[in-house]
């Protein structure tokens, strides 16, 4: 999947959740999935610089 598919592939879902979903649970969402990528980016972070001191 390219870049363009990727951005197509989420907007379709972020649509039809906002179809099926309250705004309440809507917003309880949108914040799961920013701590998620939030959390993720931590991690990935971390294991850059282990990474960069294991090699020295």
């Amino acid at each position: 999947m390219n870049e363009c598919e990727l951005v197509v592939f989420v907007s379709t879902i972020a649509c039809s959740l906002a179809k099926c979903l309250s705004e309440d649970e809507l917003a309880i969402l949108a914040a799961v999935f920013s701590q998620l990528g939030d959390t993720i980016e931590t991690i990935l972070t971390h294991r850059e610089i282990n990474e960069k001191c294991e090699g020295k």
